[in-house]
C-alpha cells in the first residue's frame, strides 16, 4: 500500500491535462458563474415547491454524469452524540500510522511512554491511499455551528469528521473489503498505541443541550502490581485467575446472556490497601480506571451519559461508597401527611423536587446491571467502602458485586512482601518477633510500609534494616490488640443500630 501527500490529484477536482487557462479566462467564468447565481436568487422563490424537486433531482443525476466520485462521511460522534464513534476512532489511529510521513500539516502527541512525539495528520489535511489498485482520498475536517456574539449560552461544540472519496468503479472494493481493511487496521494500531489513562468525571456541563466533555483525563502511571501487594498468596493467586478469566470471557457472557461485566467490592479498615488493590488489577489487565465521584453528578440521567462515555477495558471505580451517598435504601422520599398544612405540604414537595435532583439507590443499581449497562463491554466495576455493613443489601448482592474481597489488617505473610519491597530482605532476626507480635496486635499494611521506609540516605543498608525493623516492632507493640479490636467494633455497631 503507497500513501500520497496532498500534492496528488485530489478527489478528481484537479484534471490531468496540460492545458492551462489564462487568467482572463478565470476571470470570466467567475462572472459568469456569479451572474447565475444571482439570477437563480432572485428567481427561486417564484418557482412552484414541485418545480424545485424536480430540479434538485436533474440537476444531481447531471453532477453524477460529470463527477464520478462518491464521497463517505464518518463523523466523530454518532446518533445523539452521547458516544464517540467507533469507525472514527479506527480511521483516526489507520490514517495517523500510515499517512504522517506523508502529510503537510500535522500534530504532534507524546506516545505511551511521553518519551518522544507521534506526528499525526492535522485538519483540513488530505491524503490518498491505495488499494488493491484503487485509489482514495482522505479528507480531515470539522464544522463549528453559528452562534451569536452575545449570546449568554455556551459556544456550541465543533463537530469533526473524516471524507472517504472514490471512484464510483471501485464502489463494490471500497465497500467490501477496504473498509473492513482500515477498521481492523486500525484497531490493531490503537492498541497497540494505547495509553492507559485515569479518568475523573467532570461536573455537569450538559445546560441548554451544548455537550461537553463529561470526562478528562491523565496518563495513569501507577506502579502498583500484584507482586508489590502486601497480601495471602492464596488470597492473591485467587484474584489474579479470577480477573484474567474474566478478560478472556467473552463468548462465554454472551453465551449465559450477561453483559460482559464484573463487579468488585473491595472493604476493610482504611489503610489496607484498596486503592492499590484497584491500581494493581488495572496493570495486570492493562485497563483504563473510571474515577467516579458521585457527589459531583447531578441526576440519574447524568449518571447514564458517564456510563455511556466509558470504554470497554476499563475498571469504572467509586471509592468510599458509603460516604458518596444516602445509600440507605430509601428509594423515594415519604409522602407528606393529608392532615398537615398547606405550608408543610409544600416544603414536602419542595425538598422532594431537590432530592430528585441527585443520584439515588435505584439510579445506581441501574448503573451497574441495569439495561443501561450493556452498553460496551469488558468493564469492571469496583466499590471500595470502610463499612459494608452500612450499605444496603440490595446494592452488593451477587449479580452487582459478584467478588467480595475484604482487605484486612496486615499479616506476616504481607509483611514479608513489604519487606521484600522496601529493605530487600527476605528475613532477619527480628522477623520471629515480628511475627509473634503480628498475631496479637492489629496494624495496617499502610502502617507497615511506613515504618519500613528507609530513615536516612547517607546510613549503610544494615544500619537501614535494622533501624526500620525495630521502628515496626515498637509501632506493633503500641497497636491495640486483636481483643480491644473485636470489643470496639462491636461498641461502633451497637452505637450505629441505636441511633
Amino acid at each position: 500500500m503507497t500513501h500520497v501527500a496532498q500534492g496528488s490529484e485530489p478527489l478528481g477536482r484537479r484534471g490531468e491535462r496540460d492545458v492551462t487557462m489564462a487568467p482572463e479566462s478565470w476571470a470570466g467564468v467567475g462572472s459568469a458563474v456569479a451572474s447565475l447565481m444571482f439570477l437563480w436568487a432572485v428567481v427561486r422563490p417564484y418557482f412552484p415547491s414541485h418545480l424545485h424537486i424536480y430540479l434538485s433531482t436533474y440537476t444531481s443525476k447531471l453532477v453524477g454524469l460529470v463527477y464520478p466520485y462518491i464521497e463517505i462521511t464518518f463523523a466523530e460522534y454518532a446518533g445523539e452524540r452521547l458516544k464517540r464513534s467507533d469507525a472514527y476512532i479506527a480511521i483516526e489511529a489507520y490514517l495517523g500510522a500510515t499517512s504522517s510521513d506523508r502529510a503537510k500539516r500535522l500534530k504532534g502527541e507524546t506516545d505511551r511512554d511521553g518519551s518522544q512525539l507521534v506526528l499525526s495528520m492535522d485538519e483540513y489535511e488530505e491524503v490518498t491511499d491505495d488499494f488493491q489498485g484503487a485509489r482514495v482520498w482522505w479528507t480531515s475536517s470539522k464544522t463549528t455551528p453559528k452562534s451569536h456574539s452575545f449570546s449568554i449560552y455556551p459556544a456550541p461544540e465543533e463537530r469533526r469528521f473524516y471524507r472517504l472519496t472514490f471512484h464510483r468503479r471501485h464502489r463494490k472494493l471500497i465497500h467490501g473489503s477496504y473498509l473492513c481493511h482500515v477498521m481492523e487496521e486500525g484497531k490493531a494500531i490503537g492498541v497497540s498505541k494505547r495509553q492507559r489513562k485515569l479518568y475523573t468525571n467532570n461536573p455537569n456541563y450538559d445546560r441548554f443541550e451544548h455537550k461537553q466533555l463529561v470526562w478528562s483525563h491523565v496518563p495513569f502511571e501507577h506502579p502498583a502490581t500484584f507482586d508489590t501487594l502486601a497480601m495471602e498468596p492464596d488470597k492473591k493467586q485467587d484474584i489474579i485467575q479470577d480477573l484474567l478469566a474474566f478478560r478472556e470471557s467473552k463468548e462465554y457472557y454472551a453465551r449465559i446472556g450477561k453483559p460482559w461485566k464484573r463487579g468488585y467490592l473491595l472493604y476493610g479498615p482504611p489503610g489496607t490497601g484498596k486503592s492499590t488493590m484497584i491500581s494493581a488489577m488495572a496493570n495486570l489487565l492493562d485497563y483504563d480506571v473510571y474515577d467516579l465521584e458521585l457527589t459531583a453528578v447531578k441526576d440519574n440521567t447524568a449518571l447514564r451519559k458517564l456510563l455511556i462515555e466509558t470504554t470497554s477495558k476499563s475498571i469504572i471505580v467509586i471509592e468510599d461508597i458509603d460516604c458518596s451517598l444516602d445509600l440507605s435504601g430509601k428509594r423515594k422520599s415519604e409522602a407528606p401527611s393529608e392532615g398537615g398544612s398547606e405550608e408543610d405540604k409544600k416544603k414536602a414537595v419542595m425538598k422532594e423536587d431537590k432530592e430528585g435532583n441527585k443520584v439515588t439507590l435505584s439510579g445506581l443499581l441501574n448503573f451497574i446491571d441495569g439495561l443501561w449497562s450493556a452498553c460496551g463491554g469488558e468493564r469492571l466495576i469496583v466499590f471500595t467502602t470502610n463499612h459494608v455493613d452500612k450499605l444496603d443489601p440490595a446494592l452488593i448482592r451477587r449479580g452487582r458485586m459478584d467478588k467480595h474481597i475484604e482487605l484486612s489488617y496486615c499479616s506476616f505473610e504481607g509483611f514479608q512482601v513489604l519487606a521484600r519491597n522496601y529493605l530487600g530482605v527476605g528475613e532477619h532476626q527480628l522477623f520471629e518477633s515480628i511475627r509473634r507480635l503480628m498475631e496479637e496486635k492489629q496494624i495496617t499494611p499502610a502502617d507497615v510500609a511506613e515504618n519500613l521506609m528507609r530513615k536516612s540516605v547517607g546510613r549503610a543498608a544494615e544500619e537501614n534494616v535494622e533501624a526500620c525493623l525495630q521502628s515496626l516492632v515498637k509501632a506493633l507493640k503500641e497497636c491495640r490488640s486483636k481483643n480491644e479490636e473485636e470489643t470496639a467494633a462491636a461498641t461502633e455497631t451497637q452505637e450505629a443500630k441505636e441511633d
